[in-house]
């Protein structure tokens, strides 16, 4: 077994060396790892999308053997291995055109293939969040936000679908969290009023929004804590934040995936409601009573 590439590595080169190391390694391989093997080289793109089941579909053996040819390389398991090819391929192409060029690079390669692939990933993405590690976060979130004074949650562009349920969802329970939005100009003004008593939850996935980045700053002179939700630990969201969560966004579609995110969303705001005052209940009964009183549910 060999190490795997140094960290300090860009992604292109850590992707150079695993392959230049693989392809050393062929020759002396079981013909199961050698076939493995041969289907990683030969598909690199393929292998930073696929699950591992589809990977070793594809290459005609068993989700064991690419696990075990990983580990040959020094992996402590197949994810870590896997986001090698990821990063490089990230790293390569971050701009919606070039994901959007690759989808239908695949698709006329392998015409029935895009429904299972989002399926997998989907799968896979969900499947990564839900880790003791992550657990232990989420009962931290939910501890930061039921002390906090006021929640800013900060979203743009293609994570603002996951600010905007995090505020509307949270807000039934905890009427101290405002979306900010900055429009027409106003984005100073609306983080203004928030201080070190405070939190910003913040989403962000690559192509980073400069919006997202100017609001951080902002919070981060302010004082107030940060729960970063974003997709590496290399993301310009990370540093000063409290806690990071690093989320997996992988899909065949040209768009990141928010599905792990949302789902967060909702582990969150659920733990939130665990673990707080009765209160938070009798603010759910009210906004109930509320909307229908005034009529926005058919019956």
């Amino acid at each position: 077994m060999t190490s795997p590439p140094d960290t300090q590595l860009s992604a292109e080169e850590r992707l150079n060396d695993v392959t230049h190391r693989l392809a050393e390694l062929c020759p002396r391989l079981s013909p199961q790892l050698k076939q493995a093997a041969g289907y990683v080289l030969d598909h690199t793109g393929d292998v930073a999308f696929q699950s591992v089941r589809s990977s070793a579909s594809a290459a005609g053996v068993t989700a064991s053997t690419l696990v075990r040819l990983a580990q040959k390389l020094g992996f402590t398991s197949y994810e870590p291995f896997r986001q090698v090819f990821q990063a490089a391929l990230q790293a390569g192409t971050n701009e919606l055109a070039g994901r959007a060029s690759r989808l239908k690079q695949r698709t006329l390669m392998r015409p029935d293939s895009v429904f299972s692939e989002i399926g997998d990933t989907a799968f896979a993405n969900i499947g990564h969040l839900f880790t003791e590690d992550n657990q232990a976060r989420v009962e931290a979130a939910a501890q930061r936000l039921l002390a906090a004074r006021r929640i800013a949650v900060i979203g743009f562009r293609d994570t603002f679908a996951c600010a905007y349920h995090f505020a509307y969802v949270g807000r039934i329970t905890m009427p101290g969290i405002t979306l900010v939005r900055g429009q027409e100009g106003g984005l100073l003004t609306e983080l203004a009023d928030f201080g070190e008593h405070d939190v910003a939850v913040v989403f962000g996935f690559a192509p980073y929004c400069a919006e997202t980045l100017r609001a951080l700053d902002v919070m981060r002179q302010s004082g107030a804590r940060m729960i970063v939700v974003t997709d590496t630990l290399r993301s310009p969201l990370v540093p000063g934040a409290d806690l990071v969560f690093n989320l997996a966004s992988d899909t065949p579609h040209f768009f990141p995936s928010i599905l792990a995110a949302i789902t967060l969303v909702e582990a969150i705001l659920a733990e939130c409601v665990a673990r707080g005052p009765a209160e938070l209940v009798d603010n759910v009964t009210c906004f109930e009573q509320r909307m229908r009183a005034l009529g926005a549910y058919v019956e």
